[in-house]
């Protein structure tokens, strides 16, 4: 199949005539953009830097962050990369070939011509053509438990190597080749690795932004940083390989920074023949040999240094043609440049920030494979890529993303289903029935939350059931259990979640995820989050949850989280340690950290008594004291907008609220029965709260108000102590049951809000 694919491949790009100037398709280049965001999204790496150029036509973006700790920076297109092994063929191929040229060496020598320390062992007869084309038989890499240190060490580290396959005989991808390169080049040269590259290389080539380890001066910010360190500091601008470490930084097998305009410029050159913008670098007699077939016959095929002939292979087929070379970096770096269509694909990434745990090797191949069907004029015989345009306008939930994606991302999975009625698309479409529908997802079962599947039950339990629309099992979780077991899970092998959440900690269905979190990680599915927009925006307001957790306290986040289910998800799965394989559907378009009346989606109740964007915003404060002895509303037309208690003097509670002054909101003096909750059927005396200015506005300052003014005014019927279970932390609960001052309030509320940012700053999937 992949050989069909790629004789298509073939004909269809060799059929667009070589003068025409190359154009992009749109909608190839947004499928680029989308597997891209998605990596990003599922944390496979924090970001990157994508370019593509065809006959003069470039298209160059940034993708997510740059680093994302000690602190979150945005990817930029000149965005400075560890290279890794791209040094190989980016900076020590090339000097061995310009010493070549120079006649100064010859390929088909033994190294130990040119370092007479390296012989023993059988290795005197190492070619320098066998270590370009990794047949040399030597290890992969250099130990690293030894006390070596510097050029010198490595060098006599090397020689002392065995030799475990006769030279010429088999092939092994190996750093001690391109070390001992590196090492030859410096001895033949008579200077340093990266002097003579400079020199040679980069600044005829103009790659202003390349080079070894003196680009952590007036570039350091540019720099992408990549694993952390022990203590918190990230390796930027030093090499993150440990072998080009103890060699001081430069080494022939990594070392190397650079952006993607200058790597772009490099494969220029090789494209043009050894000459950029009338510059010759190289003769085209050398291009010719580096990416030509120099291993021994039934070995790999290896161009001097680089990878030639291997094609990506994606799902939809193969990228390029026979003929085309490339190399990649263990840091989520790659190259690929194809001659016959004049073609040269980048992606630089720094996917092990902030640890190892990243991989972008499948995003590599599946953007070959995009990167070939976004050029003008090819067609695609099979199933084109589920393309689509860029979304500009309002926001896109993650049922909106997937829906747009043909389900592509879902394709293949047996699922099972957390949600209710306030998973819809922007058309009001029920999750449920889309993914019933949905071609190549078999959706197994539903799961649903507090209120139930439909959202319109208000029980202290709810029981197992049969969705009329679907004809599926439905399976409670806020009934006789809180969290899937595993009969219900059989025949499952993912679990999607799609529910709206409203921003505050105590709203249940948090918990409901975490809950269903843990189990998918015990039962090793595939857990995915289709992210939807918080409400109430991006506002943090504490406290942080210090006390034990519980149903309406399912984590240590602030009552007011400032997050979206996905980042959520994210975050807990990482710090409860649940190991789930954890993936975002993440929201498009405008930022899902707005006020849901600028996001441009219809409102849907996602509870019966969260009647509207105004009671959202009131409820992370008014419904603190939901378990005190007062009503908040429930049972009127205005939940949460209310608050009263038959033993309330109206009047003279509306004046406090007023005369404290809180920014963004005021308060009316008014009587309501309830017909339900508390004090159902009483006449309740109060205050209206009026929402003036939501922007100045602060929840938690208006639950601590509230609270310490009825505590005051009539504390012995206000039962504050039952506030304990959704305030979360007790020194807060304390400050206001002493009465102290709103700003004495704030410091002691408020002292875990700077370790949540930090805390959370790894699992943000959308700018603030």
């Amino acid at each position: 199949m992949i050989h069909r694919l790629l004789a298509l491949l073939l004909a269809t790009l060799l059929t667009v005539p070589a003068s025409a100037t190359a154009i992009f398709k749109a909608e190839g280049l947004a499928a680029i953009d989308d597997a891209i965001l998605q990596a990003v999204t599922d944390a496979r790496t924090p970001g990157g830097v994508f370019l593509m150029e065809r006959n003069g036509t470039t298209y160059l973006k940034a993708y997510g962050d740059r680093a994302i700790l000690p602190a979150r920076e945005p990817m930029t297109e000149d965005t400075i990369f560890d290279a890794a092994s791209l040094t190989k063929v980016i900076a020590t191929t090339p000097a061995v070939m310009k010493l070549a040229e120079a006649g100064k060496l010859d390929v088909e020598q033994p190294l130990s011509r040119y370092l007479p320390e390296f012989k023993g062992h059988g290795k005197e007869a190492i070619t320098v053509r066998q270590l370009l084309t990794h047949s040399s038989g030597l290890r992969a890499g250099l130990p690293l438990n030894g006390v070596w240190q510097g050029k010198d060490g490595a060098l006599a580290t090397a020689c002392a190597e065995p030799l475990p396959a006769a030279p010429g005989t088999s092939y092994r991808y190996s750093d001690i080749n391109f070390i001992l390169l590196g090492l030859l080049v410096e001895r033949v040269a008579g200077e340093a690795l990266d002097v003579f590259c400079q020199r040679e290389i980069y600044k005829p080539l103009a790659m202003d932004d390349t080079g070894f380890r003196d680009l952590s001066g007036r570039n350091a910010a540019r720099i992408a940083p990549t694993t952390l360190n022990p203590d918190g500091s990230d390796l930027r601008g030093i090499v993150h390989d440990p072998t080009a470490r103890r060699m001081g930084g430069v080494a022939g097998h990594a070392g190397l920074f650079l952006t993607a305009r200058d790597l772009g410029r490099f494969a220029r050159m090789m494209l043009g023949g050894g000459e950029l913008d009338g510059s010759r670098v190289f003769k085209q007699d050398t291009i010719a040999a580096m990416t030509s077939v120099q291993s021994p016959p039934g070995l790999p095929l290896r161009g001097f240094g680089w990878d030639i002939d291997s094609p990506f292979a994606g799902p939809r087929g193969a990228i390029f043609p026979v003929g085309s070379y490339g190399h990649t970096g263990w840091t989520g770096t790659r190259l690929w440049i194809d001659p016959q269509s004049q073609t040269s694909v980048i992606f630089l990434s720094n996917r092990n920030h902030p640890d190892e745990g990243g991989n972008v090797i499948g995003l590599q191949r599946e953007l070959g494979t995009l990167a070939a069907l976004a050029i003008d004029g090819f067609t695609f015989a099979t199933a084109p890529p589920s393309a689509r345009k860029p979304a500009t306008g309002p926001v896109l939930n993650g049922i909106d993303v997937l829906k747009r994606d043909g389900f592509r991302q879902l394709r293949g999975r047996r699922v099972g289903l957390i949600t209710n009625h306030s998973g819809i698309d922007r058309e009001r479409n029920a999750t449920i029935d889309l993914l019933k529908d949905a071609p190549g997802v078999t959706l197994v079962a539903l799961f649903s939350p507090e209120h139930g599947i439909r959202g319109d039950q208000d029980h202290a339990e709810i029981g197992d059931s049969v969705d009329r629309s679907s004809g599926l099992p439905v399976h409670s979780l806020y009934g006789e259990r809180r969290t899937p077991n595993a009969d219900q899970l059989a025949g499952i092998d993912t679990l999607v979640f799609d529910i709206q959440d409203i921003g505050c900690r105590f709203y249940t269905y948090i918990a409901t995820l975490t809950n269903c979190l843990e189990a998918a990680g015990k039962a090793k599915l595939r857990f995915v989050v289709l992210d939807r927009v918080n409400p109430i925006g991006p506002r943090v307001e504490g406290p942080v949850l210090t006390g034990k957790r519980s149903f309406v306290a399912p984590h240590e986040i602030p009552v007011r989280h400032g997050m979206t289910v996905g980042e959520l998800a994210r975050l807990i799965n990482a710090e409860r340690k649940f190991g789930t394989d954890l993936g975002v559907i993440r929201c498009e378009g405008g930022s899902p950290l707005q006020w849901f009346d600028a996001t441009g989606l219809p409102w849907r109740d996602p509870s019966p008594n969260m009647r509207g964007p105004t009671a959202a915003t009131l409820y992370p404060g008014v419904g603190l004291l939901e378990f005190c002895k007062v009503s908040v509303g429930r049972g009127t037309g205005t939940p949460f907008e209310l608050l009263g208690a038959p033993y309330i003097d109206d009047l003279k509670f509306a004046a406090e609220m007023n005369r404290a002054g809180l920014p963004g909101v005021r308060f009316v003096p008014v009587r309501f029965t309830p017909d339900a909750s508390v004090f159902a059927g009483q006449e309740c005396r109060g205050v209206r709260i009026l929402l003036t200015d939501r922007d100045s506005f602060s929840a938690a300052d208006l639950g601590a108000t509230l609270a310490a003014t009825l505590q005051r005014l009539h504390g012995k019927q206000l039962e504050l102590g039952n506030m304990s279970r959704l305030l979360g932390d007790g020194d807060t609960l304390e400050a206001i049951r002493s009465r102290a001052p709103l700003e004495r309030i704030r410091t002691v509320r408020d002292r875990g809000l700077n370790d949540f940012s930090r805390r959370r700053g790894t699992y943000l999937l959308y700018p603030r």
